[in-house]
């Protein structure tokens, strides 16, 4: 039996099987609204057969966006639109849907990738960043403004409010972003924090404010309600933020209820020095786990179905996730069903694909 295929319960959450949807941007919203780009997005996702989707960085302020085409959910507007792809979607698909609140910070205001990703400034349609101290991201970068604390407690209560709508939408988990570089990966690492104040200098300094969004967020919505994180285990970077941190970051996580912990590295320096290679993050995820004791997603260039059945039938993780992979092969999870013996649900309007001799492949959505 495949152990890939088999349920996964996040707290209350019963998932199908081990496959996650990992976040990832569209840049195709309109003032931070959902568009028809993410209803067909989600919509031919969501008849993947995965264990569950995972909308994009979604910005709990407008400066909180990577690009000025960002999803957000900061308004009525924003949620209202956010609403109505959900209910188009979820006519057709009962796969759990959870989303990534996030905040850029000093990787905000960016061209989106396909116009160069260049960072923008007021005059071109971008804005003033902000960060935990005043260094930018990049050389040529204007320098981010530091937070203040009237700033920690407006942005606190960003995803306090973003968290609540999201639970107002029916949304079944929310995942925290302090990964790849944007903010509160920021606070983390003493590469870009080097305040001097409670929430910089020692590791217990700069766990603060990001635990801190964690306790709010968590309180913001019922116990019963899954609230989990994505972090950076390592920067890849001499004297940055590290793996041995991150299993600091985990355990104090788990002592405020986390649900899960979704396992990436790097983003936060241009110096970051990544060998890739297939599931070359495995491994940051399996030191995670075994340490903290969370239910843990492994990501990164995990492309083959017997690589994802491996990392979960040998324990390294609770489950996988495709991002990429998926946009290039959005039913991958019916190829490694097949591939691995097993079934994964699919619309009964296509179950006529089923190729000669996989009749037990598809079973109801």
């Amino acid at each position: 039996m495949s152990q890939l295929f088999t349920p996964f319960s996040i707290d209350q959450l019963m998932l199908k099987n081990r496959i996650v949807i990992a976040p990832m941007c569209q840049y195709s919203a309109h003032e931070g609204q959902a568009s028809d780009w993410h209803l067909i997005h989600l919509g031919h996702l969501a008849m993947s057969g995965a264990g569950l989707l995972i909308i994009e960085a979604t910005a709990v302020e407008p400066e909180g966006r990577i690009s000025p085409t960002d999803l957000g959910l900061w308004s009525d507007a924003t949620e209202t639109a956010l609403r109505a792809v959900l209910a188009s979607v979820r006519k057709y698909s009962t796969m759990p849907m959870s989303i990534q609140l996030a905040h850029a910070g000093r990787k905000a205001s960016t061209a989106v990738p396909w116009e160069g990703g260049h960072f923008l400034t007021p005059a071109h349609g971008g804005w003033q960043t902000i960060a935990p101290s005043a260094i930018p991201f990049a050389p040529q970068d204007t320098s981010p403004k530091a937070l203040e604390n009237a700033d920690l407690q407006r942005i606190l209560q960003a995803f306090v409010s973003a968290a609540q709508r999201a639970y107002r939408l029916g949304l079944d988990a929310i995942e925290i972003h302090s990964a790849h570089g944007y903010l509160l990966h920021e606070f983390l690492s003493p590469l870009s924090n080097t305040r001097t104040d409670q929430y910089g200098g020692s590791l217990e300094n700069r766990l603060r404010y990001p635990l801190q969004i964690f306790e709010a967020v968590r309180a913001a919505v019922p116990e019963t309600f899954p609230v989990g994180i994505r972090i950076s285990a390592t920067d890849w970077v001499e004297g940055g933020w590290d793996l041995a941190q991150s299993v600091v970051f985990s355990q104090a996580l788990r002592e405020r209820g986390c649900s899960f912990i979704h396992v990436s590295s790097g983003g936060l320096s241009m110096n970051q020095q990544i060998q890739v290679g297939p599931c070359y993050q495995v491994d940051l995820a399996e030191t995670i786990r075994k340490e903290s004791a969370l239910p843990t997603i492994a990501v990164g260039l995990i492309t083959k179905p017997a690589e994802a059945e491996s990392i979960i039938a040998e324990g390294k993780a609770d489950m996988v996730a495709l991002a990429r992979g998926i946009l290039y092969n959005p039913r991958w999870p019916w190829h490694a069903a097949a591939e691995l013996g097993a079934q994964v649900e699919a619309p009964a309007q296509y179950w006529r694909c089923q190729p000669a001799g996989l009749t037990t492949l598809f079973g109801k959505n």
